[in-house]
């Protein structure tokens, strides 16, 4: 007896526990408003991360300003992260609604409570593989992750809307209209306490906050029973979180993710930047790598004193050793390497233009250049190249880095370096350039 006794003060603690200022239906619909711009920011700068890997036959890019797709990407990857305490705080606030008796009441609710569904657990399959791609956990997943964060995207945003669309008289009512309880959790004078319109509204200041309570049924039995049980004493005022609070929370737990790992893409907070996993002057040449020369198997090829660039157009053919490559005139371009995981780092690099080499066996101005690696493993071995980089006076082959040959791990004896364009793409150890 004394066990149930307890089990239902428990529920009852738990019950009051729902009740908070937080949750009403004006917050849920300033955090959506919040969350729907993270999404849809991270959708639009993803898609143009994705076409600039697998462009179309049309598309063209800009080149200018060189640092596009380094904050880009950085804007991407700080706003995928802003989204998590976003999310949870959003199902903090609806938690009770997403427990409704009936669980469905009409072909609209069924559509209605699917769609939240399939937002929920696609946004935190979609938020979770891209936390760790941004580690480089790719052992984590049985499948491609860029092909399944892409398809995810559309899941994504196709349920968003969806569930927008629902909701769009409640949204449309609360986008602007304080609700019943202003920040400290007090209900409002000019309030009924039985609005029926209310989307968190019930006969007592219980229900009005944490939903309908059902009247019959195993779930209203089980709220009877609970309710036999002694009322705990009503806690100190000043312990429950008010909206305010709330939303102060939220913003700070936002604000340190940004704070503390955006440094990898932003200089101005290298200085805090405590979590992420790239920090600017660490590595090589104090220059960050993804992909050493023993994780890519070209050690013994990229040091093979006979190596040679090949460059084709059609039936003419030119092969360039390391020394006529230094021969050649070499110009400077301070271009930042910009990865699709969110880090960037400036620095100086030199070499010949890609343009000069493409000139020295007649390549058309309008040429895509087909970019092939020495390393044989790999989604990047090769890589294409559409004409306004080909062309573009930065886009360098590169022999050098901040005054010195370049390292093994970034790419010696050559690599591709071009304005604007993802890391991944911006291939180590040449072996090939081909016009196509």
């Amino acid at each position: 007896m004394h066990v149930t006794w307890r089990l239902q003060r428990l529920l009852h603690q738990f019950r009051h526990a729902l009740a908070t200022p937080s949750r009403n239906a004006r917050t849920a619909v300033v955090l959506g408003r919040l969350l729907g711009i993270a999404f849809v920011v991270c959708f639009a700068t993803g898609l143009y991360s994705h076409a600039l890997q697998d462009p179309a036959p049309w598309m063209t890019f800009p080149t200018r300003p060189s640092w596009l797709y380094q904050a880009s990407q950085g804007v991407h990857i700080t706003a995928g992260l802003v989204c998590l305490p976003l999310l949870f705080a959003k199902l903090y606030a609806v938690f009770p609604q997403l427990f409704q008796t009936p669980p469905v009441r009409s072909v609209a609710h069924l559509v209605e409570r699917a769609s939240i569904a399939l937002f929920v657990g696609a946004s935190l399959v979609q938020i979770t593989i891209g936390l760790l791609n941004t580690y480089q956990f790719y052992g984590l997943f049985p499948f491609s992750f860029r092909h399944v964060h892409f398809a995810l995207s559309f899941v994504v945003v196709g349920s968003l809307a969806i569930h927008i669309a629902v909701k769009l008289p409640i949204i449309a009512r609360y986008w602007r209209r304080r609700d019943a309880y202003d920040a400290d959790g007090r209900l409002r004078e000019t309030e009924s306490p039985s609005d029926p319109d209310h989307p968190f509204g019930a006969p007592d200041e219980l229900q009005r906050r944490t939903g309908s309570r059902p009247e019959s049924g195993v779930t209203g039995r089980l709220f009877a029973w609970i309710d036999r049980a002694p009322a705990p004493e009503p806690p100190d005022e000043r312990a429950i979180v008010s909206r305010r609070g709330f939303f102060a929370a939220v913003g700070v737990a936002a604000g340190v993710l940004v704070a503390f790992t955006a440094g990898q893409s932003f200089r101005a907070l290298d200085g805090i930047n405590l979590l992420a996993p790239r920090k600017n002057g660490v590595g090589p040449q104090s220059l960050p790598v993804n992909r050493t020369a023993k994780a890519a198997d070209v050690e013994e090829s990229a040091m093979d004193p006979d190596w040679t660039l090949t460059v084709a157009n059609r039936g003419t053919v030119r092969s360039f050793a390391y020394a006529e490559l230094a021969a050649l005139p070499h110009h400077d371009a301070w271009l930042p390497i910009a990865c699709v995981e969110g880090w960037s780092q400036y620095a100086a690099w030199r070499g010949p233009r890609l343009r000069d080499l493409l000139d020295a066996v007649g390549a058309p101005e309008d040429a895509r250049v087909r970019i092939t690696s020495l390393q044989q493993h790999g989604s990047y071995g090769v890589t294409e190249m559409t004409p306004e980089f080909a062309r573009d006076e930065l886009t360098l082959v590169a022999l050098q880095l901040d005054g010195e040959p370049l390292d093994l791990d970034h790419g010696y004896p050559a690599r591709i370096i071009a304005p604007a364009r993802p890391g991944v793409l911006q291939t180590k150890w040449l072996a090939k350039l081909e016009v196509i």
